[in-house]
């Protein structure tokens, strides 16, 4: 962790973060379970390429291809897990475009601000490449606090 360095918004090694609620509720869509809301179009930008990867992928489930939101969705949700698949890909879809249309009417910062790697006022995670694999690692300590209870708040919602 670096000792007051500065990271400018259009930075794309960082994605940057405020916590909050969207608009829309979700069950499938993990950008959406998540409270953290961009505030920079470099982190939309990450955030809508990491979608559409994920929906690219595909995997046969009960005869039919589903995308990698439904996928993991079937995997991990009780709930979804009791849907009609048909209605498991519908509502995937309805989330899909609704959570698009949020990121497109969030409140950004400028491209030109600068953000102290301090500051508690925002979630940084520094974005590194490993094997086409992009790692999102906490670049303070408030963003490694909130990290590590947001991890611990998943696993005790999947036990």
């Amino acid at each position: 962790m670096a000792d007051d360095k500065i990271i400018h918004c259009d930075d794309i090694n960082y994605a940057i973060y405020i916590i909050g609620s969207w608009k829309n509720h979700y069950e499938i869509n993990q950008i959406g379970l998540s409270k953290e809301l961009p505030v920079t179009n470099s982190t939309i930008k990450h955030i809508k390429l990491t979608m559409d990867e994920i929906r690219k992928s595909k995997f046969d489930i009960s005869d039919k291809e589903v995308n990698g939101f439904v996928a993991i969705a079937i995997q991990l949700n009780n709930k979804i897990q009791e849907m009609d698949l048909e209605d498991v890909i519908a509502l995937e879809k309805e989330e899909y475009e609704n959570i698009l249309e949020e990121l497109d009417n969030l409140e950004l910062l400028n491209d030109d601000d600068t953000i102290s790697l301090e500051t508690e006022d925002y979630l940084i995670y520094k974005l590194e490449k490993e094997h086409h694999v992009t790692n999102s690692i906490p670049a303070n300590k408030y963003t490694k606090k909130y990290y590590i209870d947001e991890m611990k708040r998943i696993d005790d919602a999947l036990s």
